[in-house]
């Protein structure tokens, strides 16, 4: 999705960053932090967090697919610090980018429509034909991970539709233009009463690790890479624990 055209679905969050000779009296900068749309909630409380104890660096959050916020960086859009749900997707931005860390790792569950009507008990479950199963596209993580679970358990599904991220297979469910999909086990929170989750035997599932790093073309270098460091700080880690998100 174009960057121009994802304007209306960007979620913003003010906040204050730390100094560290990033900025000095009354001088501020901002920063554009590109983030996997899994984080949205988890980053946001880190932004309330980060206002609260810093000054003088403002940051704005833009939440879509990896896949997508990958492309933006590379198609030269604004941005200075990227966090995807995978290493994969930093991959072909390998040489943009600058300070690359983990900081995070999630896992898959079946989001299933509420109480779980179609008596879904597992993976095996998925191959129905007459389930209407969403999944992630081919080069979103969300989408990756779930045929590396679906390989693991050796079940063929046929999806309804493929995704851009995890967010949306999400809210396919919940809306109920779908009756399961494979999502981060952390986007169950987001949930509430709007969709039911099936949980994956450990030897079928997956870690997904995330990953931040600083854009190398960036004017506030330095800002960029303060934000990427203070994501493995322990008032960070506390924050992502919350959500259910385990340091990488």
């Amino acid at each position: 999705m174009p960057y121009i055209k994802r304007l209306a679905a960007i979620a913003m969050a003010t906040l204050v960053l730390a100094g560290c000779g990033i900025a000095s009296g009354d001088e501020r900068i901002t920063i554009e932090v590109l983030a996997a749309s899994s984080l949205t909630d988890a980053f946001a409380e880190l932004g309330t967090a980060y206002q609260a104890a810093h000054k003088n660096v403002t940051v704005r959050f833009e939440f879509a697919g990896s896949q997508e916020l990958a492309a933006d960086v590379e198609n030269r859009e604004p941005a200075d610090v990227l966090a995807t749900a995978d290493g994969t997707s930093m991959d072909g931005v390998a040489q943009m980018i600058a300070d690359r860390r983990p900081f995070a790792r999630n896992s898959m569950t079946i989001a299933v429509t509420p109480g779980n009507p179609e008596r879904i008990r597992g993976l095996a479950d998925l191959a129905d034909p007459r389930l209407r199963v969403v999944l992630g596209g081919p080069t979103a993580p969300v989408g990756r991970y779930a045929a590396q679970v679906l390989a693991k358990a050796g079940v063929a599904v046929t999806p309804k539709s493929e995704e851009a991220d995890s967010r949306t297979v999400l809210t396919r469910i919940r809306t109920g233009v779908a009756d399961a999909g494979l999502v981060y086990v952390t986007d169950m929170r987001s949930a509430g009463v709007s969709a039911s989750s099936v949980p994956i035997p450990l030897q079928q599932n997956v870690t997904a690790t995330y990953f931040a790093a600083a854009v190398r073309r960036s004017g506030q270098g330095a800002a960029a890479k303060a934000f990427v460091t203070w994501l493995n700080s322990p008032m960070a880690r506390t924050i992502l624990q919350k959500y259910g998100f385990p340091p990488a």
